[in-house]
């Protein structure tokens, strides 16, 4: 399955309209380098994808299994170490108004790692690039 999304970036510094099929969202820089912070820095929507799509995924195991879960929380923490080309995300699942054994937190955690953005990101990478 292809996605496709198109930045368009103006003259107004970083302030970039995201758009993919039918929804829009805007990225931009903080302040403190150069931005206006009218939105989430590229940086932040990469964690955004894993933390989304971890979260959905677990959802969709859950309601499978029919187990009683109210929320999902999945927090992720992206360092970036440019110097040594490696990124390190950091992510905590928590779940509220539920009572899960050990057994279904493992299960869970196995299904955490098969979210297809998971995959993506500890896959080899490649990226082409055209100018037209």
């Amino acid at each position: 399955m292809a996605v496709t999304v198109k930045a368009s970036l103006g003259k107004e510094k970083y302030y970039t309209e995201v758009v993919a099929g039918e929804n829009t969202l805007i990225t931009d820089e903080p302040i403190d380098k150069g931005g206006q912070n009218k939105g989430f820095n590229p940086f932040e929507i990469l964690a955004t994808s894993l933390a989304s799509c971890t979260a959905a995924t677990l959802r969709m195991y859950i309601d499978r299994k029919e187990w009683d879960v109210e929320n999902i929380n999945v927090e992720v923490e992206l360092e970036n170490f440019p110097l040594t080309k490696r990124a390190i995300f950091k992510r905590d699942i928590s779940f509220e108004g539920t009572n899960l054994d050990e057994e279904q937190l493992k299960r869970l955690h196995t299904i955490a790692d098969a979210c297809p953005i998971h995959k993506i990101l500890t896959n080899e990478i490649e990226i082409l690039t055209k100018f037209s």
